[in-house]
């Protein structure tokens, strides 16, 4: 299938852009906002209304495919992409991509993706945001063209078997940690409530009762709000390095810490995101390490979740080989091409680590659908409700897309109405 004709959109994501760098020097909130002045190339403002590009692709035969371009909250931070915004890179596009993409024959998913993904302009592969983007709308465009869904194509092009198999799951509360936690339960939702516990005096406490106590809380809701025991939600925390700061990234006092939590949730399974933040990927590979061989000799069943550091596909191997952490999240629009998702997503799984497929609060409800067929697909071991910090929102356009696709794939491939079972 030939492109004919290429249309680009601004719009709007599903959260805001942060400046990292001056919210860790300390800049003071005034509601909604951060006081202060940014100290990240590009930003006008601490925080700035999250921005995206559509990429619209007219097809020889009519149809259009459309893929969305974004960037994640924290941008041009710990090695990322600089902040992507419309203004900046709808004429890039214009001047440097249409020309490419005109009569574009789209033959095979996989491999115009690595193409474009790979592509140079002015010896610079193109940001991130863009390989994201471009590489949703050529999936949309092969998936429409056949006449199937964009999971399909990948099982078929990466000789994957087609499975009609929910994949869990997980919201994120934001900072609103305990009404958002109460509609996760209310709607079943399969791991939460992520907490964002980034803050170690507000959040963690000196000594980390003030998560003992959200956790206990969290179990006792549970507890008291499911309608049956039926109900038995994964718990997992993003703590962003905070561990690290009260135990001076002592592994055994962090392992201890995190046996204690894993006695307080209740029998059910806690993973802990991101208990320490180190300066480089080597470092932050050997303190995760060391974490889990402690909580192995503790006896501890509470696992530990890579994040930062772990950017790219070649930094999700890096993690994988060195077994030192039980998940990685795979964080979509950091590692470019969604083929890239795709290829983690296996690469951990067949070296026996589970893939945890994230993503970021500021995407779109298009890169979102699209990252459900990816998760479907490869079949991660979970995926990010998104995109927002409100959870209803992300969590129905995930749920809805994955309830449908299931149904057409049953439909198409035999089985019954039980989402777990395998055809």
């Amino acid at each position: 299938m030939k492109i004919k004709k290429i249309l680009y959109s601004a719009g709007s994501s599903g959260f805001f852009f942060d400046d990292l760098r001056a919210i860790k020097q300390g800049v003071s909130h005034d509601g909604f906002i951060y006081n202060g002045t940014p100290m990240t190339s590009g930003f006008d403002s601490v925080r700035q209304a999250g921005e995206s590009v559509s990429i619209i692709l007219e097809l020889e035969d009519g149809q259009f495919a459309i893929g969305d371009a974004t960037a994640v909250q924290y941008s041009g931070a710990g090695g990322r992409d600089p902040l992507f915004l419309a203004e900046t890179y709808i004429p890039f596009l214009e001047q440097h991509i249409t020309p490419i993409l005109e009569n574009l024959d789209i033959k095979n998913f996989r491999e115009t993706a690595k193409y474009l993904d790979h592509l140079r302009i002015n010896g610079k592969q193109l940001h991130t945001a863009l390989r994201y983007g471009l590489s949703q709308a050529v999936l949309d465009a092969k998936a429409k063209s056949e006449n199937r869904l964009m999971c399909e194509v990948l099982c078929d092009e990466y000789s994957l078997p087609v499975i009609a198999q929910g994949v869990p799951i997980f919201g994120q509360t934001g900072d609103d940690r305990y009404d958002c936690a109460d509609k996760m339960i209310l709607k079943q939702a399969d791991v939460l409530p992520h907490a964002l516990i980034n803050n170690v005096d507000e959040k963690l406490g000196r000594k980390g009762e003030k998560l003992e106590e959200y956790l206990s809380w969290l179990v006792q809701r549970i507890n008291k709000l499911r309608s049956s025991e039926s109900y038995h939600p994964t718990l997992h925390l993003d703590l962003y390095g905070t561990l690290g700061l009260i135990f001076d990234c002592q592994s055994v006092k962090i392992a201890e810490y995190l046996a204690v939590l894993g006695e307080k949730a209740g029998g059910f399974p806690l993973y802990i995101e991101g208990p320490v933040d180190v300066e480089t990927k080597a470092q932050q590979i050997e303190l995760l390490g060391q974490i889990k061989k402690q909580l192995i000799k503790l006896g501890s069943p509470v696992k530990i979740v890579a994040d930062e550091w772990c950017n790219t596909f070649n930094d999700i191997v890096d993690f994988t080989d060195a077994a030192c952490c039980h998940m990685i999240q795979i964080k979509t629009p950091d590692l470019g091409s969604v083929h890239n998702t795709v290829e983690a997503i296996l690469y951990c799984k067949h070296n026996g680590v589970e893939a945890y497929q994230g993503g970021t609060c500021n995407e779109t409800d298009i890169s979102a659908r699209v990252s459900v067929h990816t998760a479907l697909a490869a079949q991660a071991q979970r995926i990010l409700a998104k995109p927002g910090m409100g959870f209803d929102e992300g969590f129905m356009i995930a749920r809805n897309e994955m309830s449908r696709s299931l149904q057409i794939l049953k439909m198409k491939h035999g089985g019954n109405h039980d989402t777990k079972k395998r055809i």
